[in-house]
Parts: structure tokens; C-alpha cells; sequence
């Protein structure tokens, strides 16, 4: 019986704590935000400073990083979007960034998919849109991306980690078509309102 009792509470022991994972050095994070007609989503992770040099040591400037750890950050677009001035269809995308000092070269590539960017191919290389470096005033501890809403058809993209900061504009790909849904969609709401009505 008391054997069978230290089983029965090993095997509860487990299960509970078969619930729980070890904290991750860099832990994932997804943000969403509403953009125009559909939403903008950033799957990433978050590596901290730790007391390490970032910029032009643990990542080399001049070299192909993941803007960010582990797998590669996606990006998904759910309509075509104007990225830094230049459109890109909807779709999910691999962001990666070339760091210098004064400036970053932020890419959509086709692969979302590759661990890191050891496998990386600038010949799937979408787009690439340089933006200038800005300093923080205080550190920003762990890696972060944020979609900063502008007005109903723009958001910032904005990346900061240690004391850098860079932002890229994106705004509605198409927006004589999307304005033209919108008026659409408006009347079909109305419509629907005056039928409630009756």
C-alpha cells in the first residue's frame, strides 16, 4: 500500500510538473496590430543585452542578422502594404536587417521558414529599405519590435534594443482600391442598420 501511494504521488509530481518549461534565454513574442482593412503580425524573439556589447560585436555590423533569436522573425501582411516605399504583396515574409552604425538595411526575404540567417539567400530577397540609426536616452534591456499606429492606414515599425532605435513607415499598399472597399463596406453597414431599424 505504501508503495503504491509513493507511485501514485510520483506520478502527480510529474504531471505537474510536466506542465512547466525552464524560462527561455529569448523568449518569443508575438505582436499583432489592426492595419487598414486586416492586421500586421510579428512573430520574433527577444534576446537581452545581458551585460554584452550588441551592435558591431555580438552583431557584426555589416552582416545579415534575424532582428532578433532563434528562428527567423515573420512578418505577415494580410493586404499589400507600402513598405518604407515600396509595395509589397500580402504574405508572410522573413525580416532581417543589415546594421551599421548610422544605418539599417531592414529585408523581406521569401523564406520565413531557416533558423537564424545562416542559410540566408539575398536572391530571395524581396525588398530592402535603408532607415537611419537613432540613439535611445535609456537602454532597452530586451530586444523589442513594436507596430506603432500612425492613423487608420499607416503604422511605424520600430525596432530597439540596447541604445538603438530604428523605425520604417508602412502604409496601405493600394490606397485608391482600399479607400474604394471602405466606402463599400460603410453602405453595406448602413444598409444593415436601416434594415435593424424596420
Amino acid at each position: 500500500m505504501k508503495k503504491l501511494l509513493i507511485t501514485a504521488l510520483l506520478a502527480i509530481s510529474v504531471s505537474a510538473y510536466s506542465q512547466f518549461t525552464l524560462p527561455a534565454a529569448s523568449p518569443r513574442q508575438k505582436v499583432e496590430q489592426q492595419f487598414s482593412m486586416s492586421k500586421i503580425t510579428v512573430d520574433y524573439g527577444r534576446p537581452g543585452v545581458k551585460g554584452r556589447k550588441i551592435f558591431g560585436d555580438l552583431v557584426p555590423f555589416g552582416k545579415v542578422w534575424r532582428a532578433g533569436a532563434n528562428s527567423s522573425t515573420k512578418i505577415t501582411f494580410e493586404q499589400s502594404v507600402n513598405f518604407g516605399g515600396k509595395t509589397v504583396s500580402a504574405g508572410t515574409y522573413g525580416l532581417f536587417v543589415i546594421p551599421t552604425e548610422k544605418e539599417w538595411k531592414v529585408i523581406l526575404n521569401k523564406d520565413s521558414q531557416q533558423w537564424g540567417a545562416y542559410t540566408f539567400d539575398e536572391k530571395l530577397n524581396v525588398v530592402d529599405v535603408t532607415v537611419p540609426v537613432q540613439k535611445l536616452a535609456e537602454k532597452q534591456e530586451w530586444f523589442v519590435i513594436e507596430l506603432n499606429p500612425v492613423d487608420e492606414n499607416a503604422v511605424n515599425l520600430v525596432m530597439k534594443w540596447d541604445f538603438t532605435k530604428v523605425e520604417l513607415p508602412l502604409k496601405t499598399g493600394k490606397p485608391e482600391t482600399v479607400s474604394k472597399i471602405v466606402e463599400k463596406l460603410k453602405e453595406i453597414k448602413q444598409i444593415e442598420r436601416d434594415a435593424a431599424k424596420n
